[in-house]
Order: C-alpha cells, then sequence, then structure tokens
C-alpha cells in the first residue's frame, strides 16, 4: 500500500500583511530563554548577559484562538511557558534598535511549552534540547493583532502576561520585566542571521512555570495598560491517541 503525501500547509499569520500588503506566511520561530530575571532565578540558572536564543520547527506552530495539544508519549512533564509572540513584516541584517519597531507586524500571547524532563536530561549530558521545544503543537498563538497606526512603544511597558490552568493562575507579569526590550531583540538577532518576513519571535516568560496534565484547560491572555483583553489563547491538554 502506497503511502499519502503529506503535504503541509504553512501557518498564515491571521490579520497580518507584508510591508508591501501581501498576506503574512510564517517562517522561522524564534524563542529568548531566560528573559524575566524571576523566571531565570526559579530554573536555578544566571541571568543571561546577552539574550539566550533557541529555535523551534514551524511544526509546532499552531494560530488561532483556540488549540489543542497532545501530550508526546517521549515526555512525562511538560510546563507551560505563556510569552508576548511578534510578527515581523519585513526583513533585514544589523537592524539598529532605533528601527526596530518599523519591522513589526503586530503580536499575540502564545504558550511556548516544554518537555522539562527531556530538557532536563539533555541539558545535564551537555546535548541540545530542542525537543523538547519542537513537538507539534508546542507553539500555539492566538490570533495576531496589527500594530497600531498611532502606535507609542511606552504603552507596551504596562502591558500584561497572564496564563491560568483549569481557571487558577499560575504565571502574570508585565513586559516591562523583561530584561531585554523588543528593539533589542531584533536588533541583536538581526546582527546573528537575516529576518525576513513571516518571522516570528517569542519573547520569553514570567516565573511560574509549571506541568500540564491530560484535560487542564490553559488560557493565555495578553492585557493591555489600560486593562483591555489585547488578546488571547484557549489550549486544551489532551493526551497523545
Amino acid at each position: 500500500m502506497m503511502k499519502s503525501t503529506f503535504q503541509p500547509a504553512w501557518p498564515q499569520l491571521s490579520d497580518l500583511k507584508t510591508a508591501n500588503g501581501n498576506e503574512l506566511t510564517a517562517r522561522t520561530v524564534y524563542c529568548v530563554g531566560r528573559n524575566f530575571a524571576e523566571h531565570a532565578s526559579e530554573m536555578n540558572s544566571p541571568i543571561p548577559e546577552e539574550p539566550l536564543i533557541f529555535t523551534k520547527p514551524i511544526g509546532s506552530l499552531v494560530v488561532g484562538a483556540e488549540a489543542t495539544v497532545q501530550l508526546p508519549t517521549q515526555s512525562n512533564e511538560v510546563h507551560h511557558e505563556v510569552e508576548w509572540v511578534v510578527a515581523l513584516d519585513r526583513g533585514g541584517k544589523n537592524i539598529s534598535k532605533n528601527e526596530a519597531w518599523d519591522y513589526v507586524a503586530g503580536w499575540g500571547v502564545g504558550i511556548d511549552l516544554t518537555a522539562r524532563d527531556l530538557q532536563s536530561a539533555a541539558k545535564k549530558t551537555g546535548k541540545p534540547w530542542a525537543v523538547s521545544k519542537g513537538f507539534d503543537g508546542f507553539g500555539p498563538v492566538s490570533r495576531f493583532a496589527p500594530k497600531p497606526t498611532s502606535f507609542f512603544p511606552k504603552h507596551l511597558e504596562d502591558y500584561e502576561l497572564e496564563l491560568t490552568v483549569n481557571g487558577q493562575t499560575r504565571q502574570q507579569d508585565k513586559l516591562s520585566s523583561m530584561l531585554f526590550t523588543l528593539p533589542e531583540l531584533i536588533h541583536y538577532l538581526s546582527t546573528l542571521f537575516t529576518l525576513r518576513p513571516g518571522d516570528i519571535l517569542f519573547t520569553g516568560t514570567p516565573a511560574g512555570v509549571s506541568q500540564v496534565q491530560a484535560g487542564d484547560q490553559c488560557r493565555a491572555v495578553l492585557m493591555s495598560n489600560t486593562g483591555e483583553l489585547e488578546s488571547h489563547l484557549d489550549v486544551k491538554i489532551t493526551v497523545a491517541k
């Protein structure tokens, strides 16, 4: 019997356009580790002197207001990590901090799911821990909100991330607690890689990461500086079939 051919559809970034007005398709998923001091402390890790960058495979990305994530059979300890997620609408190299906001198409809220047991085992043996971050569906993100035409970056400092599991708050902090600001992250990334339209950046998680179980209902939200709901994401955790 012949196997069916798998033809993947690259995720479209809802409601976002390129600088030329075309539909924005997801490309590379960049992530930042330990960008909140209290999270670094709870992981018993030093605060980084420069951004700690890793990537997720495109298969981990799911875009929409709701998602269902299956726990992989390879792990017995999957953790949630709520994050502010930013998409770029143009590319470049060696982007200055002053120009970084010009490259932002919009943002949403996401969850960087992590197989913590696999990550810890990899760290102990000095091996890469990409597998712990890269299972299918391990990067769910809400619908993206376009960057406002009249936009003042300082307003974002009081935006707040929150994650609840079954109605109980587990993570909560303001974007102002990020060790490296978004312009700093975009600048740093662009000194290493040529950034492209559709690139996505998970900007780091606050303290409070903990394990999720099959049947859990996770809700990630990004609240504006006026207390209004900016982005939301509901994720149901299930067992692998």
